[in-house]
């Protein structure tokens, strides 16, 4: 009989964590359910499914640190998650809509897209240890995150919903961007984080009062106030720029304060 110092001890994920990955899991289900519905034409249903993904995909980092439960078991899944729901779907949605019409060279810009968001992911794992992070110090992304940008590429059929012209569904607008989205995730612009708002105590108030003012006007108009969001972010991305490089001013001016410092010459005290 083996004594109890020597039993082998049972490993496995924490109860704590089954939920955030539970949620990453309904995420990743909600982002394969857009592509049936694709299949299916049901353009409406399809896109609906992806903006659930992307709620809950918010939500299951979140609730993991606030239950503690953060494991690598889930930082994995929720890499795989946001691979299928924010690179694959959006991808196959917008080319079962569009793109198949573009004769041979279609499904390159969807093939693209997906890659792009597979590559932004990995990269994103691959740096996740490391000590010198420059945007990420400064409260910036590295690039457009992949919920984003599957929003983003989906702005074609929600103003083709909201205006119901045949141009935005035109391959000549839509493979074009489809490009511009993917090369944005990929790239290394810095865009603003929710770490980089910063609130007054007196803007509080109304800036939750315009948080639900957003979701009532989602829940009314859903393609035309995500059409609005999408622009606005859109513009946020100069913003963001010109910001973070008056940040890396900042910090060159801090680091050749000290070394200016050293190369002084000694006061003189007297005459």
């Amino acid at each position: 009989m083996k004594s109890p110092g020597r039993r082998r001890q049972i490993r496995g994920l924490p109860m704590r964590a089954l939920i955030p990955n539970a949620i990453t899991v309904l995420a990743l289900s909600m982002g394969l359910s857009a592509v049936r519905f694709a299949l299916e034409q049901r353009w409406e249903a399809a896109l609906a499914s992806i903006v659930i993904a992307g709620i809950l995909d918010g939500f299951d980092g979140r609730i993991a640190r606030l239950l503690n439960g953060e494991t690598r078991f889930g930082a994995e899944l929720d890499s795989l998650s946001d691979v299928i729901a924010f690179g694959v779907s959006p991808a196959i949605l917008v080319y079962l809509w569009s793109l198949q019409q573009l004769p041979r060279y279609g499904w390159i810009f969807a093939l693209g897209f997906a890659a792009a968001c597979a590559l932004r992911l990995a990269r994103f794992n691959a740096n996740i240890d490391a000590d010198e992070q420059p945007h990420k110090s400064a409260g910036y992304l590295t690039g457009v995150p992949s919920p984003t940008a599957a929003g983003l590429s989906l702005v074609p059929i929600f103003l083709w919903l909201v205006t119901e012209q045949e141009v935005f569904r035109s391959f000549y607008l839509v493979a074009p961007w489809m490009a511009l989205i993917a090369f944005l995730m990929v790239s290394n612009i810095a865009t603003f984080s929710w770490t980089s708002i910063r609130l007054r105590r007196g803007s509080r108030f109304p800036a939750l009062a315009g948080v639900a003012g957003i979701i009532a006007l989602t829940v009314t108009l859903p393609w035309a106030t995500l059409s609005a969001l999408a622009l606005a972010y859109v513009i946020s991305i100069p913003v963001s720029v010109w910001r973070y490089s008056k940040v890396r001013r900042r910090r060159a001016l801090a680091a050749d304060s000290p070394a200016r410092g050293g190369d002084r010459p000694p006061e003189r005290s007297g005459p």
